[in-house]
């Protein structure tokens, strides 16, 4: 039987003794993309840290390919960046405005050693900004010269250029306009079937709706509900799903 892509077994974590995750388990198969959601200090920050190796557990573990991870181990941390990566909410904060985008994208490469000639680093850039829909003369230029929903396709293509199986992205289309989050997304969907495996830590349920196949709902650092994201949005169990789902604005009907 094939591991799942991810498996997290009985996480916690305690803040200067105030748990802020307990008993926090799940898998996500490769392929299969997850939302989780959850009101603001649900625990949503806390568990992307712990999934992108920043903070270690207190309790429980997480394996990644069935293999247990061990965020304290430098070689086992410096593999997981090359099996995980992230974007995050705010595509302005995120890029460095004093270099270009071909140094930004390609900063993983340099960081984890995974290019060996210049000429290579330019093709995989090259290749990276081509996946999220920018020329490949982007390189040359800063992030100042684009667009909000722009340098958030950056910060994706500088995520993907490692090639990791899995993309944690925090919250990726909050500081962007409507039609701006649409597009992007649209391109982390088709990153999803071109085989990226995607984790959207997110408060929007529309946008979970339209990504993810599962989702999981953490209310004050505990998973009360999680299954399918179609049943689970028609049909929630748990009065704090419901209560979410109540709190999406819908348009009066006329």
């Amino acid at each position: 039987m094939t591991a799942p892509l991810l498996e997290v077994r009985d996480l916690g974590y305690t803040y200067r003794r105030d748990p802020a995750l307990e008993n926090v388990s799940f898998t996500v198969d490769r392929g299969q993309n997850l939302g989780i959601v959850g009101e603001s200090g649900a625990g949503k920050t806390t568990l992307l840290r712990l999934l992108l190796g920043l903070t270690r557990p207190t309790t429980g573990g997480i394996d990644t390919d069935g293999v247990p991870f061990d965020a304290g181990d430098r070689a086992a941390l410096r593999r997981h960046r090359t099996f995980a990566q992230a974007v995050f909410q705010d595509p302005y904060s995120s890029l460095d405005p004093r270099q270009n985008v071909g140094r930004i994208v390609s900063e993983p490469l340099r960081s984890l050693h995974l290019s060996t000639t210049g000429s290579e680093t330019r093709t995989r850039v090259a290749s990276a900004l081509e996946a999220v829909g920018l020329p490949a003369d982007a390189a040359e230029r800063y992030p100042h010269e684009f667009s909000g929903g722009q340098r958030q396709r950056i910060a994706i293509a500088r995520a993907i250029v490692p090639r990791p199986q899995l993309l944690v992205a925090d919250e990726p289309v909050s500081a962007l306009d409507l039609s701006t989050r649409v597009r992007i997304v649209e391109l982390l969907s088709s990153l999803s079937i071109g085989g990226l495996t995607v984790v959207v830590v997110s408060h929007d349920l529309g946008t979970v709706a339209a990504l993810c196949e599962r989702t999981l709902v953490l209310e004050r650092g505990r998973v009360v509900e999680q299954g399918p994201t179609a049943a689970l949005l028609a049909a929630p169990e748990h009065p704090y799903t419901r209560k979410l789902l109540a709190a999406v604005p819908r348009l009066p009907r006329r």
